[in-house]
């Protein structure tokens, strides 16, 4: 063997034996967790990712084998966390998407929010018929009258079909002041501040023939964890919470 396939090798033997030891590091971080979100596992899990992933790529280099180890990429994680321990407040981030699947639906439904509101305020007032033949005017009348939780639960009968959605909850120093993220709410998102994330899309799905829709979604935590969650899709919001009680401080409605 030459020296450059023995030095291979000993690359190799180097690896595995860093991958042993952050088998074993990762271990006692569990062990001696101090609770869900402890930072110590956090970095130890991080350690063992990197291990395997380098011990990965040098096998395959010089022997062309694989492992059974499942590397999470750089983009299905998150930075590690550096926010405030206790943060005395939190910032709550959701987009959801939608198509418009059944146009005729959607204008019938705004039609008779529409035709509620005339009755209830004007008497025999006719509604404005518009919202019965604009997309862009049923939208603005169903999102102006239902919550966009209400709407993620009911999308199908307002002839919507779900995409993409992401919530992140990201802890924030101090209470932003009263309208001052209204503008750009997702803008001032500090990836290093995110607590845990949750998405739902359907290229979680491991099948995507057997399923009617999308119904899995990945929670990503700060630090590189990732694991599976189910939810649900809508329009982009954004809403900012005090820690004591969860009293929203500022919305974008």
């Amino acid at each position: 063997m030459s020296d450059a396939a023995q030095s291979t090798a000993a690359e190799v033997r180097a690896a595995a034996e860093a991958v042993k030891a952050a088998l074993d590091h990762h271990l006692a971080a569990v062990e001696r967790r101090t609770g869900e979100d402890d930072p110590v596992v956090y970095e130890a899990f991080n350690r063992l990712a990197a291990a395997a992933e380098a011990y990965d790529e040098l096998l395959y280099d010089s022997y062309d084998e694989v492992t059974p180890f499942e590397i999470p990429g750089g983009e299905d994680g998150l930075p590690p966390y550096t926010g405030p321990e206790d943060p005395h407040a939190l910032s709550v981030l959701i987009r959801r998407d939608y198509t418009v699947a059944e146009p005729h639906r959607l204008l019938a439904q705004a039609q008779r929010v529409a035709d509620l509101d005339a009755d209830v305020e004007d008497g025999a007032a006719s509604a404005d018929e518009s919202v019965g033949h604009s997309t862009h005017a049923a939208l603005g009348v169903l999102f102006g009258e239902f919550e966009p939780d209400e709407i993620a639960t009911r999308h199908k009968e307002f002839g919507l079909e779900e995409g993409d959605s992401t919530l992140w909850v990201t802890a924030v120093d101090e209470p932003a002041e009263p309208g001052e993220w209204l503008e750009t709410p997702f803008e001032q998102a500090d990836p290093q501040q995110i607590v845990c994330r949750f998405d739902v899309s359907s290229v979680f799905d491991e099948d995507p023939d057997d399923a009617e829709e999308p119904e899995r979604g990945g929670a990503r935590r700060a630090g590189g964890a990732f694991g599976t969650s189910p939810g649900r899709n809508g329009d982009p919001s954004a809403a900012t919470y005090d820690d004591e009680g969860l009293e929203p401080l500022d919305a974008d409605r």
